[in-house]
């Protein structure tokens, strides 16, 4: 019985290594350079056959959709990116892989900005969440034992209406779409969604892939949601599952910590973490087409031991202005940006 044992173990780890030393015979090669590549350029794909196999036809997909052997990149998202081919011979055929990071083309834009107005803000809120429905402001705030869902009147900084969250969740990004508030929790896996006009909870979900809330905003159609990491995530409204997600690249790499962010006129404002700016982010690739720096602001607002970082934009229609503040700020900015 020991000998059969011994036998089996010997002829199973001969057959896992058998599996894992198995390769292919061909390789992808691209005109990437260190595997990356402009989405200005055309991307060329060819096979390296060593053994030179008599090769019938090769197909190729980029993150699972068919392409050509010469692809035009400027459609294509940024980020890390997948290239699959399958290599017909011989009456086989192969699959094999490859990588590549396709980044932007141009640099940001760097913007600056001007200040409109100045209104008074909660110096105890620790801002998540920042966002405008019917010329009122609701904000998100964070830390354990701390977080709450607000309504406030920005102008006088009264709070119309406000619920603590239970003491572990640590509350993060906000959103509002029909009718309803999306509220993200940092680390608990868990998002809350509200009643708009009564606070009343409707029901929570959790996430899939993204394994912290962060930042939420919305196109009136899909909600995005960040997630301290450079993927911006698209959830569907109704099953809040997680459909799709663009990652956020410059023209020399990944952008991490996306933080708060905020739907303008077809782009997504995004704080970055720690960073006291904000990264305007094209929804359709991940590109960073402008930045810009707010930190002059953290200046002008009284400085305290508790005093924190940028964090919360928001938009308001009525006025078409942005506003920014920060956690534990006693002032909230309208500025009007300029884009020179």
């Amino acid at each position: 019985m020991k000998l059969f044992k011994y036998l089996t173990i010997i002829f199973l780890s001969s057959f896992i290594l058998s599996c894992g030393t198995n390769k292919n015979d061909f390789t992808i090669k691209t005109n990437a350079k260190e595997h990356a590549i402009s989405n200005a350029e055309t991307l060329t794909l060819s096979i390296e056959n060593p053994k030179s196999h008599t090769i019938d036809s090769v197909s190729y997909t980029l993150n699972g959709e068919l392409i050509k052997e010469s692809t035009d990149l400027k459609n294509t998202k940024l980020g890390n990116q997948n290239i699959e081919a399958t290599v017909y011979f011989n009456n086989e055929q192969q699959k094999i892989v490859a990588k590549i990071t396709v980044l932007n083309s141009e640099p940001p834009k760097i913007y600056t900005y001007k200040i409109i107005n100045e209104y008074p803000h909660d110096i105890t809120s620790y801002t998540q969440g920042l966002e405008f429905f019917n010329d009122t402001l609701y904000e998100s705030t964070g830390q354990n034992k701390e977080s709450k869902l607000r309504k406030v009147d920005y102008k006088t900084g009264n709070v119309l209406k406000n619920i603590n969250l239970a003491d572990q969740y640590f509350g993060e990004g906000l959103t509002i779409l029909n009718n309803k508030i999306y509220q993200l929790t940092w680390q608990g896996g868990i998002g809350f969604v509200y009643d708009i006009y009564t606070f009343e909870k409707i029901s929570d979900f959790k996430y899939g892939k993204s394994k912290e809330g962060w930042g939420l905003c919305n196109d009136n159609k899909t909600i995005y949601k960040s997630d301290g990491t450079e993927h911006i995530w698209l959830l569907n409204p109704n099953t809040l599952a997680e459909e799709d997600h663009i990652q956020v690249y410059t023209n020399k790499g990944k952008i991490v910590e996306i933080n708060e962010m905020e739907w303008i006129n077809g782009e997504i404002y995004a704080n970055r973490y720690q960073k006291d700016g904000v990264a305007i982010i094209n929804p359709k690739n991940g590109a960073v087409i402008g930045v810009i720096d707010f930190s002059p602001l953290k200046k002008l607002v009284t400085q305290h031991q508790g005093l924190d970082v940028l964090n919360g934009i928001a938009y308001n229609p009525k006025t078409k202005t942005i506003f920014v503040t920060g956690k534990r700020w006693d002032k909230l900015f309208e500025v009007e940006i300029v884009k020179n």
